[in-house]
């Protein structure tokens, strides 16, 4: 693609890493970007020695600077989106996690859409899949089948995000930030379910790793929060756990398999991902109930070098702060 015609959009990469695992291929992904998009920012927090690694192989391709210093949120992902988002040279923008590999006709899509809207969220998926993507699909699938899930990308108006003042860094679940803050500002946010975005997945070690924390999240939606919670006392108690585990298990296939036929998941989503909803459903009743040991022992979950306690800012709370 010349040039020319090259979309007008600006993609922001925020990334901070401790190694460069993984270089290769993102290098080959932002020079496959900068063909086709106008502007590429990478807002790099990665040490010194990396850092300097990024810029020299990255130097001619993309723009690639430090997170804005006035920035100080706990959350290093937030200092360098806001920081991108500012220095972005178009009004449409994609802000996308480092797994994160979109196609061009996902971005010539989300360009048209953010022509109507503030915000939009993509549909992501794992490829390849190996087991514990398989297993982490089904928590996408559910999500499906009642509203939809939250992607590690987002589209976003530039005029828009700068107008409602960024969005607060200090929370676990940054994306839900962003999106109730430009609700709460009066923008207009859409999630199409058939705009589908791979992105890459863990490892498995890494996938471990984030258990509690994706569970710590739902402390931002007390519903779901209360629903895993509840898994586990229900089955217990049943007059016949055996059975009641037995019927949960089939309900969370059915409605995994529901999601997965949404918008025509089944694109993306092979059938084994909905099988493994049970195993899904068993980690998050377990994990919700260590999110709240973890809050209650030590004030929060580990992010970074910090403890967060806060998931997110209440819609209601957001909608009080803003002027009418």
């Amino acid at each position: 693609m010349t040039p020319e015609a090259s979309l007008p959009l600006s993609y922001v990469l925020p990334i901070r890493w401790r190694d460069d695992r993984g270089l290769d291929e993102l290098t080959a992904y932002l020079r496959w970007l900068a063909a086709r998009v106008d502007d590429v920012v990478v807002v790099d927090g990665s040490a010194p020695a990396v850092f300097a690694e990024h810029a020299r192989r990255w130097g001619p391709t993309v723009r690639h600077l430090r997170p804005h210093a006035d920035l100080r949120f706990a959350s290093g992902k937030v200092n360098g989106v806001v920081t991108g988002v500012r220095e972005a040279a178009r009004e449409h923008v994609v802000v996308a996690d480092d797994d994160v590999r979109y196609g061009e006709d996902a971005l010539r899509r989300m360009l048209r859409l953010l022509a109507d809207c503030e915000v939009v969220a993509p549909q992501n998926h794992f490829e390849p899949l190996p087991w514990h993507a398989v297993w982490d699909t089904a928590r996408s699938l559910i999500a499906r089948a009642v509203s939809h899930d939250m992607p590690g990308t987002l589209g976003l108006r530039r005029e828009a995000f700068l107008g409602m003042g960024g969005y607060d860094g200090d929370v676990l679940f940054e994306n839900l930030e962003l999106i109730r803050t430009a609700e709460a500002a009066g923008g207009r946010v859409v999630a199409p379910l058939d705009l589908y975005v791979r992105r890459l997945p863990p490892t498995a070690p890494h996938f471990w790793s984030q258990r509690v924390r994706q569970a710590y999240d739902e402390f931002a939606r007390p519903g779901r929060m209360a629903a895993a919670l509840a898994v586990a006392p229900a089955v217990a108690l049943s007059p016949r756990p055996a059975r009641a585990a037995g019927a949960l298990a089939l309900l969370s296939v059915a409605a995994a398999e529901a999601g997965r036929r949404r918008a025509g998941g089944r694109r993306v989503f092979p059938a084994r991902t909905a099988l493994a909803a049970p195993a899904w459903v068993a980690e998050r009743a377990t994990c919700a109930w260590l999110a709240v040991g973890v809050r209650l022992l030590r004030g929060g979950v580990p992010y970074g070098d910090v403890v967060m306690r806060r998931a997110a800012t209440p819609a209601r709370r957001l909608r009080a702060r803003t002027p009418s």
